[in-house]
C-alpha cells in the first residue's frame, strides 16, 4: 500500500468509532434481522398448507422433498449473504453488470409477475385462516368471501409499510410464529409418526398426482430463491458491516466508487486486505451475524414443514386437503389431538405466519421491482433509496420515478392484482402450488448468478468473505442436482416423457 493509501486508511480507522457487535448468543438474537425475515417470509403457505397437503394426499412419499430442498437451496441463500456482506452491495447491483443487463429485466419481469400471481398465493392463505375462523369456528353471521379477506389483510399490510411500523409488526410475528412452532411440536410428540416412515426422507417417489406438489415443495422450502435478492436489499438497508463503511472507502480511495451504469462489476469488490484491521474484524462480526442469523431460520424453518407434513400424514390422510375451509382441515389435527384449546393457539400461529408470508412480500418484491429500476434507468438511479433517510434529495419524494415511489406504486399494483386473482380463481390450495411451482422454475437462473457473482466479485485472497473450497464445490454440486430435478420432474410431469424411470 502506498503512504498516501496508508496514511488514508489509519484516518478512517481513527475517524469512524465503529462499536463491535458483541457475539454472545443473547447478543446474536438481537442482531438477528433479514435471515428471520427471510424464515418468516417462508414460514407461512408452504410450510402451512403445501406441507399438509403432501401428507394428506400422499401420506409419507413426498417427505423427500423436504431435505432435498433444504439442502440444495442453501447456498443459494446464502452467497446473498455472503455477497452483500463482503461487498455492501446488493447482489441486483451486481445483475446490472452484465452484458444488456438481461439478469436485471428477466428479474424484473419475473417479479412484477410474482407481485401479481405469487403474491395472490401469499394472501389467500392468510385469508384462509380468517375464513375458518370466522366462518367455520365462530359462525359468525356475516360470510365475505377470500377475496375480501385477502383485500383487508392487504390494505392493513400496505397501510403499515407505507407508515413504517414494520418493526413493531415483525416482533409481534416472532412471537406468534414461536407460538406455532411450539403447539406443533406439543402436537407431534404426543403422536409422532413411526420410525420406520422415516426411510421415505432417502427414497425419492413421485405418485401419480403429485407433480405440482413436488414443484410447489422445491420451489417455495425454504422459500423462494427470488427471497435472496430481497434478502440481499434488506442487508444493504440495514447499513451495517461493509454496507455501512463502503461510503468512506470509496470517499478515501479504499475501494472503487461503483457506477450502475458504466462500471464493471470488479469495481463492486472491496479488498478486504487494505482497510484498518478495526474495521475488518467489525465486517467479519456482521458477516458471522449474517450467517448465523440466516442458519438459524433455515434449521427452525425445517423442523416446521417436516413436522406439518408428518403431523398430516399421521391425522387426516388420506384427505385432498383442498377447498377454501382448509385451514379448518389442517386445525383439526389439533382438536382430535390435543383438545379445542390447542387449535385456538395454532390458529393464531397459523395466521401470524401466514400474514408475516404476504405482509413481507408486499415489502420484498416491490423492493426488487425499485431496485430493478435503480439499475436499469439513470433517472431511477439519480433518485435512489426506499427509506426516507437515506434519500438523496427531496426530489426522491416528489418524482414518481424515484426509488422510493416506484416501490409504493408497485406496492399498490401488487395489492390490487392480487385480489383480483383471489376473486377469479378463490382456490387457496390451488393458487398456492400453481405460485409456488412458478417459483421453482425461476430458482436455478437466480441461484446461479448469486453464485457466480460472488465467486467472480468477491477477491480470492479474501480470507474473510470468499467461499472456501468445499462451499464453492458443494455449492456447484447443488446446483446441478437442483437443476436436474427440475429437468426430470419437466420432462416427466409436465411433457409426460418420463426419464430415469420417473
Amino acid at each position: 500500500m502506498s503512504d498516501e493509501g496508508l496514511s488514508s486508511s489509519n484516518s478512517l480507522d481513527e475517524s469512524t468509532g465503529l462499536t463491535l457487535p458483541s457475539m454472545s448468543p443473547r447478543s446474536l438474537l438481537s442482531h438477528f434481522g433479514p435471515g428471520i425475515v427471510l424464515m418468516m417470509t417462508g414460514i407461512g403457505t408452504s410450510h402451512l398448507i403445501t406441507a399438509p397437503t403432501a401428507g394428506g394426499r400422499f401420506e409419507y412419499a413426498l417427505l423427500w422433498c423436504i431435505p432435498a430442498s433444504y439442502i440444495f437451496k442453501y447456498y443459494g441463500f446464502e452467497m446473498a449473504f455472503r455477497f452483500t456482506n463482503a461487498t455492501g452491495k446488493s447482489l441486483l447491483d451486481a445483475y446490472g453488470t452484465a452484458k444488456f443487463k438481461w439478469p436485471v429485466w428477466y428479474m424484473l419481469i419475473v417479479t412484477i409477475i410474482e407481485c401479481a400471481l405469487g403474491q395472490a398465493g401469499r394472501l389467500v392463505a392468510a385469508a384462509a385462516v380468517m375464513y375458518y375462523l370466522f366462518t367455520e369456528s365462530m359462525a359468525l353471521p356475516i360470510n365475505p368471501d377470500l377475496a375480501t379477506y385477502g383485500l383487508i389483510l392487504g390494505v392493513i399490510s400496505v397501510a403499515i409499510l407505507l407508515r413504517g411500523n414494520y418493526s413493531i409488526v415483525e416482533k409481534f410475528a416472532k412471537v406468534l410464529a414461536g407460538l406455532l412452532l411450539l403447539s406443533t411440536l406439543t402436537v407431534y410428540f404426543k403422536a409422532p409418526a413411526p420410525l420406520s416412515e422415516m426411510g421415505h426422507f432417502f427414497l425419492v417417489e413421485t405418485p401419480s398426482g403429485s407433480w405440482l406438489i413436488i414443484a410447489g415443495f422445491l420451489g417455495l422450502l425454504p422459500t423462494g430463491m427470488d427471497v435472496s435478492l430481497q434478502a440481499s436489499e434488506w442487508g444493504s438497508a440495514r447499513r451495517l458491516g461493509m454496507a455501512r463503511i463502503r461510503p468512506e472507502l470509496e470517499r478515501t480511495g479504499l475501494a472503487p466508487t461503483f457506477d450502475p451504469f458504466g462500471s464493471p462489476k470488479e469495481d463492486l469488490s472491496v479488498d478486504a486486505s487494505r482497510i484498518p484491521s478495526h474495521m475488518q474484524e467489525y465486517c467479519r462480526r456482521w458477516f458471522r451475524i449474517s450467517l448465523w442469523d440466516f442458519r438459524f431460520g433455515h434449521v427452525a424453518s425445517f423442523i416446521v414443514a417436516t413436522i406439518f407434513l408428518l403431523l398430516a400424514a399421521v391425522w387426516i390422510y388420506p384427505n385432498p386437503v383442498e377447498g377454501r375451509a382448509v385451514m379448518g382441515e389442517i386445525a383439526g389435527i389439533f382438536t382430535r389431538s390435543v383438545g379445542p384449546w390447542m387449535m385456538i393457539v395454532f390458529m393464531i400461529g397459523a395466521f401470524a405466519a401466514t400474514f408475516s408470508t404476504s405482509f413481507n412480500y408486499f415489502d420484498g418484491w416491490p423492493r426488487l421491482v425499485a431496485a430493478c429500476c435503480r439499475n436499469l434507468f439513470p433517472a431511477t438511479a439519480n433518485l435512489k433509496g426506499i427509506e426516507k433517510h437515506h434519500h438523496t434529495s427531496e426530489d426522491c419524494s416528489k418524482k414518481w420515478y424515484s426509488e422510493y415511489n416506484i416501490y409504493r406504486i408497485t406496492m399498490i399494483y401488487s395489492l390490487i392484482a392480487a385480489v383480483i386473482f383471489i376473486a377469479l380463481i378463490p382456490r387457496p390450495v390451488y393458487m398456492v402450488l400453481i405460485a409456488s411451482a412458478l417459483a421453482f422454475f425461476v430458482a436455478p437462473i437466480i441461484f446461479y448468478l448469486n453464485l457466480y457473482y460472488c465467486l467472480t466479485v468477491i477477491p480470492k485472497t479474501d480470507k474473510i468473505f470468499y467461499p472456501r473450497p468445499f462451499e464453492r464445490y458443494f455449492a456447484w454440486f447443488s446446483l446441478a442436482v437442483f437443476s436436474g430435478m427440475i429437468v426430470i420432474l419437466f420432462f416427466a410431469r409436465v411433457l409426460n416423457i418420463p426419464l430415469f424411470g420417473v
